[in-house]
């Protein structure tokens, strides 16, 4: 090591002190942070806009005894190295040590390393810098911007709409995008369409399919079933002739080693984790796992990172490998260099395996489920990402009937080339894709084909598809909002705390509570709903981190306006708090009632609450009695009604409050748990996430994720199927262990 005084090493995480202590000697004592030791008070704004947004920070909650651990160990040290992770966080973390610590300014270090290997680690302590101060402006000023908008929003939500609310610089516009979506979807007016396919006949095998692309030398427009019949017709007796056929070769690159953010999407769209879980199986990953004789590894590079560099080290034992495996010919002629983001921090790298040799199956044993999914899914991603791109043999031909001219396209896949080891996953197959993807026959030009038959097919336009978190933290990126470290954290605010977006079956929907709250912000705080003006201020913090900008002056040019639409909202925002009144007495006690929005949507109440407690639910925005059913209840007699709760539909005495008695609403379908006499019924979890349990809980404790459908298997006769949704296809299997019966369900139109 650089030195041989004794020295204080703080990381974030007791992992890290584990990993990273047995690469140091005795006369370093690494220690934990857990996280930021000081913050801004939870009680007070804790910045003074008056004196040039002076922030004041207080020992973090729960913090105290962690700090005086640290200072007991600073008095036997000599010198502090501020091992945090590298980024603004841990750069701001490592300063607010160095100012608690009782170091000289000359004696605190920083040092950093992308990956902790036993080689990175004691680099970085060979060549240690200084703590970044430009990074710290940064972000502070985030945590300020945030402070300021959460501060003054949250109480004003409060006073207008609901205690318990809140609002973001961030997370409001995340919100805004998927409200804008879901009203998008709800004045979508599908439009028809038709498509008419050939099925041919070559003298070789295969038989293929042809699309029709003209009719009478224009481009085929088949807007009803009326234009698609006569153009059928028109080909009665019709002889079907190839009149070109053009063959070429396409090549298909890979996709460049994982950032935070496509790392988080292709895990949502392969292994269906949420971003939050990625990112803490990633957490896991870096900082490291026990892998037997070795102890414990650091397995993949830092997992914050909107970098696509690659260490030359890394592309050398890539190299390596692909070479001993496959051979020389799935290389590149040199490493491959792909581009980052203009923002990016070019000094990190992309997330990558810290040691490619150490293959997935190697270390199995060592990981659970989920570990090994996501570094399989890194470690082959990145090996691909240095291979050369497959090649296809691709082939179209022009096939001529009458004046209908159809196309019928093909490839054949030469050369593996990154696919030996990992495809990259597409939201989405278009249709032009799908039909690429068929085998087609050797034809020649003027070869006189077979018809098999002509197929029209009806189709509707559709409207854009809800997001997913996959697609919502694309769009986030695209649009230039937040920033790598951000989106779990984004996503489980809306989602988990505040209630504003609910998940289901990997879609996200607004629910009323979110639609309320961002109708109530856009006319008021248009920069903040503004996702141009999000993105710039995500700008503006990077200037700041270039030493472009001070950081009080972007926080200044931000809250200036800010402070004149908070007076204007304070002044003309109604409030919902009152409720609207609907016309109608209280059936218990006379008095008006009212219509009130809770955290779960909008309900009628009574306005002499809290001495009356009546209420009633909502359905959206109009009002709607109880569902009634053929139920009695089986403790007081009276009719049993359909009410909507926190977790979903469940059946009540409508006798309530004098009768509490409830049941779940079924779906009609038998458990499957041998013995058991409950039926399905359909739950939310306190994350919000749709689930199927039965209805005899806890007495039989049967879960299933997948929704289950009254339609028996064909192929074992198990009472139900099971549907998913995945890529906008519907398929549905056999439920029970064992049977492969599948199929594939049409799409309703929307």
């Amino acid at each position: 090591m650089a030195t041989r005084k004794r020295a204080l090493v703080v990381v974030e995480s007791p992992t890290k002190v584990k990993t990273i202590q047995k690469y140091l000697d005795s006369k370093f004592i690494v220690k934990a942070s857990m996280g930021h030791v000081r913050d801004l008070p939870k009680s007070a704004l804790g910045v003074d806009p008056k004196k040039g947004f002076k922030p004041k920070y207080v020992v973090a909650s729960g913090k105290k005894k962690i700090l005086d651990d640290l200072k007991k160990a600073a008095e036997r040290a000599e010198i502090l190295y501020v091992a945090t992770d590298p980024d603004r966080e841990g750069e701001a973390i490592g300063w607010h040590l160095a100012q608690e610590l009782p170091f000289e300014k000359k004696n605190i270090y920083r040092v950093t390393f992308n990956e902790i290997t036993e080689r990175a680690v004691k680099s970085a302590f060979l060549q240690p810098g200084k703590i970044d101060l430009k990074k710290v402006d940064a972000q502070q000023a985030r945590r300020i911007l945030d402070r300021l908008v959460g501060y003054s929003l949250s109480p004003l939500l409060w006073e207008k709409v609901q205690r318990g609310l809140s609002a973001g610089r961030v997370q409001s516009v995340a919100v805004r995008l998927i409200v804008d979506r879901e009203r998008e979807i709800q004045a979508f007016q599908p439009v028809e369409y038709w498509s008419l396919h050939a099925r041919l006949e070559a003298k070789r095998p295969p038989a293929f399919v042809a699309a029709l692309r003209e009719y009478a030398g224009e481009k085929a427009d088949l807007r009803n079933e009326e234009a698609t019949r006569a153009i059928i017709a028109s080909l009665d007796g019709a002889a079907f002739v190839v009149k070109t056929v053009t063959r070429g070769e396409r090549r298909r690159n890979p996709a460049p080693p994982f950032i935070t953010s496509t790392l988080q999407q292709e895990a949502g769209r392969k292994l269906g984790f949420s971003a939050k879980k990625t990112m803490m199986l990633a957490q896991q990953l870096y900082e490291g796992i026990d892998v037997g004789e070795q102890g414990a590894v650091g397995l993949i590079t830092y997992m914050r990172t909107d970098s696509v560099r690659i260490a030359a080290e890394a592309q050398a034992q890539a190299r390596e490998w692909v070479t001993g495996r496959f051979g020389a010919e799935y290389l590149p002629a040199s490493p491959p260099v792909y581009k980052s983001r203009g923002s990016a921090q070019e000094a990190h790298e992309a997330i990558r395996p810290s040691d490619t040799t150490r293959e997935p199956k190697h270390i199995a044993r060592s990981l659970n489920k989920d570990q090994l999914a996501l570094y399989r899914l890194i470690w082959e991603r990145f090996l691909a990402s240095q291979m050369n791109p497959a090649v296809y043999d691709t082939v179209s031909a022009d096939i001529e009937a009458g004046r209908a001219i159809f196309r019928a396209q093909g490839q054949t896949l030469k050369f593996k080339g990154f696919t030996a080891v990992y495809v990259e996953s597409r939201e989405e197959e278009a249709s032009d894709d799908e039909d690429a993807e068929r085998a087609m026959p050797l034809l020649e030009e003027g070869e006189r084909l077979t018809l098999l038959g002509l197929d029209p097919k009806q189709h509707f336009t559709q409207p854009p598809p809800r997001y997913s978190e996959a697609a919502l933290i694309k769009a986030l990126e695209e649009l230039g909002i937040g920033r790598p470290s951000t989106y779990a954290s984004i996503l489980g605010t809306i989602i988990n705390d505040r209630g504003y977006v609910h998940r289901e079956r990997r879609t996200l929907f607004p629910t009323e509570l979110g639609i309320a709250v961002t109708d109530k912000l856009i006319p008021y705080f248009a920069d903040i709903m503004n996702v141009e003006f999000t993105a710039q201020m995500e700008s503006e913090l990077d200037k700041v981190e270039e030493g472009e900008l001070k950081w009080a002056d972007a926080v200044e040019d931000f809250y200036k306006p800010f402070t004149v639409d908070l007076k204007r909202a304070k002044q003309e925002m109604k409030s919902e708090k009152a409720g609207e009144p609907t016309g109608e007495a209280c059936p218990e006690c006379g008095e008006d009632l009212l219509k009130r929005r809770g955290r779960f949507g909008p309900f009628i109440a009574c306005s002499a609450y809290p001495e009356c407690r009546y209420t009633r639910n909502l359905n959206g925005e109009g009002k709607v009695e109880d569902e009634t059913t053929n139920e009695t209840c089986a403790t007081c007699g009276r009719p049993m009604v359909i009410k909507h709760g926190r977790f979903g539909k469940f059946i009540a005495c409508s006798g309530y409050p004098e009768c509490k008695t409830t049941k779940p609403v079924t779906l009609g379908i038998p458990c499957p748990e041998s013995g058991c006499s409950g039926e399905l019924v359909q739950r939310r979890s306190k994350r919000g996430r749709t689930f199927y349990g039965c209805s005899a809980y806890p007495t039989c404790k049967f879960v299933l994720w997948q929704r289950p459908v009254a339609e028996p298997c064909p192929k074992c006769e198990a009472p139900f199927t099971v549907e998913r949704v995945a890529r906008n296809r519907t398929t549905r299997s056999c439920a029970r262990a064992g049977c492969d019966f599948r199929r594939e369900v049409e799409q309703p139109v929307a």
